[in-house]
Parts: structure tokens; sequence; C-alpha cells
């Protein structure tokens, strides 16, 4: 069964300590928490403090996404704050190896994380480093998008080369994922949805799950 992992880029920010607590009662997998720099992305969100203050309010694991440009710098200040995943972008640094090195060395899982313009090409050489593989459904910025449907293809074959070569990673699609196109997207094989607006933005937060699991 697919995990779920909500994006609380969509959480009511006056109350996210309470929403953190719902989620988890609710029955998320994963707490995906998206990290934006106003420079990589046009929009900021926020940063490796917000992480630390709510990481005790559950045991739920927290997905970090960072979408900034040259992430190094930012990997050991989450990491200290309790991130289990920490995903950077293909697309904004140029050694993707020396970033996953460095997770691993700070007790963290990495990721790699290409947007909707990326081929599967440009991650191809990176596949047997990571634990998590992100596949954006959506331009990365902002939430509230619509699903781009070429990422069911990228997924495909993200599940066929993990298959073919025996690779480990998690393989997770965030962007426009809701209960009318679940089921299309986890017959691809992939192993987590981030559902921000979807299950933040419905009156049952354990409802939604439930249906987005299928």
């Amino acid at each position: 069964m697919v995990k779920i992992a909500p994006s609380i880029l969509s959480a009511d920010f006056a109350r996210l300590g309470e929403e953190i607590k719902e989620l988890d009662r609710a029955g998320a997998d994963w707490i995906h928490f998206d990290v934006m720099d106003g420079q990589f992305v046009p929009n900021i969100s926020f940063g490796y403090k917000i992480l630390g203050d709510i990481k005790s309010l559950t045991s739920l694991p927290f997905d970090v996404h960072l979408m900034v440009h040259e992430p190094y710098d930012y990997l050991e200040p989450f990491a200290k704050k309790g991130a289990d995943y920490i995903t950077i972008h293909v697309e904004a640094c140029k050694e993707p190896s020396k970033y996953f090195k460095k997770i691993r060395e700070l007790g963290v899982k990495p990721g790699i994380t290409l947007s909707p313009d990326t081929p599967v090409e440009a991650i191809k050489p990176y596949l047997d480093e990571v634990d998590l593989v992100l596949v954006m459904s959506v331009h990365p910025g902002f939430g509230g998008q619509s699903f781009i449907p070429s990422a069911l293809d990228k997924l495909k074959q993200l599940d066929a080369l993990r298959k073919e070569n025996n690779y480990h990673y998690l393989l997770e699609v965030d962007g426009g994922v809701g209960i009318k196109n679940a089921e299309e997207i986890r017959a691809t094989g992939v192993d987590v949805l981030v559902a921000g607006s979807a299950v933040l933005g419905s009156a049952d937060y354990q409802k939604t799950m439930e249906e987005l699991r299928g």
C-alpha cells in the first residue's frame, strides 16, 4: 500500500502544530516539508527552525524537499533539526554525489528530485546512491497546481529501472495528486504520494488519505 505524505505547505500556519498532530492521528505516513529560498523557485516557505519546533509533535518521518539553489549549506542544519529524508534537485547542484555523501554522513537518507522539464536521464547516474526519488508532477514553487500527465511516464520508467537494476529507492510523486487521479498514479509503481491541498483542504483528513491509498 502506498504511503501518504501530506505537504504542510498547504497547512494553516496559524495552527501548524495542531495540523501536524491531526495528520498524525488521521494516519499520515510521512510529513512532507517543502523548503523554498526565493531563488531556485520564486516562492519562500520555511526553514530549519520551524522543522526543529514541530519535530517533537509527531514520530512520523519528515521528508525535507529542498527547493533551493546550491543546497549544500542547508544539509547539516536540516539534519540536526530532525530531517529523516533530505531530497535535493538535480537542477540545483553540479555534483549531486557530493551532496548524497554528506547527507548520509549526517545520518539522514538522501533523495533526488527532478522537475517536470527534466528527463529521467538526468538522474540515471545517481539512482544507486539514493533512498528516495521524487518526481515533480507540477512546477516547483507553488501549491494547488494541476497534475502534469508526463509524470506518469517518468514514474513508470523509474519503477522499471529500479526492478531491472535492483535499486532500492522509494519512488515519490509531488504535485496535483488527488482522489480523482490517485488510482492512475498508484498503477505506476509509486510508493509515496505527496498530497497538500487534497488532504489539508479536505473536511476529513483520515477519509481522504484512505481514498488516496485505494
